[in-house]
């Protein structure tokens, strides 16, 4: 956090300037100078600052006069929302798909397959929402552009194009890995032994290879959080969404420090929160994993 508030008040650019606007006085920039702390030596900034946090307080916004906390809160569920969508769908499509792969390995459908995620997996998400906007809103007119809504069925309208363009991406990644992982399960001895008793291959994959081939993408879903929040940066500000994406892009704009700050906290706290979730969801799943902690 230290390093982060030395970075960015190393950009160049004067928020009061951005602010006040080419036509301010120096006594207009001086007083806002003052309400924001900058006219303190940067050793007391970085106290103040750290002193806050100790008491839960994230700053104060001098461009809209609210609680930095207020304004981080209020944009925070729709990019929670985005996220949550998009790797929900992706995983339920790519966790079959990759022990449909895994169990018809080699063979045609593998290859395509094969193909198809390798694919997906290298186009970033920036440049799918830009090509799902042009196509599917612009072009088509089958989705709307902008915007998230307003209700439920009208907000998950909204999410189609946003969620397809960070989670098509997770779709290869989730199943190559799940395939990979598949894979390895199944050449095992305790599966062989259920072969032997006459067990069918659908609810072996399903009962006692899945739950640990499934281990691996629970991890990287966990410690991915930061991949996911850094493209719903780009798709927020692509679809116009709210979102603390689009904030701390606009906040880096005007130079905005406590509302950049304040993101990033949050941000940090949703990035340790989801590996630790990751890590209790392992240990449900694999019983020697719970043996360790």
């Amino acid at each position: 956090m230290t390093l982060l508030f030395l970075m960015i008040r190393a950009v160049p650019g004067d928020p009061a300037a951005v602010l006040l606007g080419p036509r301010a006085t120096t006594e207009m920039m001086a007083l806002l100078h003052q309400q924001m702390g900058l006219d303190k030596p940067l050793v007391v900034q970085i106290a103040i600052f750290f002193g806050g946090l100790l008491h839960g307080d994230l700053g104060f916004d001098v461009f809209s006069q609210r609680s930095v906390a207020d304004i981080v809160f209020q944009q925070l569920p729709y990019t929670i929302e985005l996220i949550l969508v998009s790797i929900f769908w992706a995983v339920v499509i790519a966790v079959p798909l990759g022990c449909y792969s895994a169990m018809r390995r080699n063979s045609l459908a593998d290859q395509m397959a094969g193909v198809v995620t390798v694919a997906t997996i290298a186009i970033p998400s920036f440049v799918v929402a830009v090509y799902a906007l042009m196509i599917f809103a612009v072009t088509l007119r089958w989705l709307p552009a902008v915007g998230a809504g307003n209700g439920f069925w009208d907000g998950l309208i909204h999410l189609i194009l946003p969620a397809f363009a960070i989670g098509i991406g997770w779709v290869g990644y989730i199943s190559r890995l799940v395939r990979a992982s598949m894979l390895e399960i199944l050449s095992e001895n305790h599966v062989r032994m259920a072969r032997s008793f006459g067990i069918s291959e659908g609810r072996i994959v399903a009962r006692y290879a899945l739950p640990l081939a499934i281990l691996p993408t629970v991890t990287i879903l966990g410690v991915g959080i930061g991949w996911l929040l850094s493209s719903a940066v780009f798709v927020e500000v692509v679809f116009a969404r709210p979102g603390i994406g689009a904030l701390i892009v606009n906040a880096v704009n005007t130079r905005n420090y406590p509302i950049v700050m304040g993101v990033v906290l949050v941000t940090t706290f949703l990035i340790v929160t989801a590996t630790t979730l990751s890590d209790l969801v392992n240990a449900f799943l694999d019983p020697r994993t719970r043996e360790k902690l």
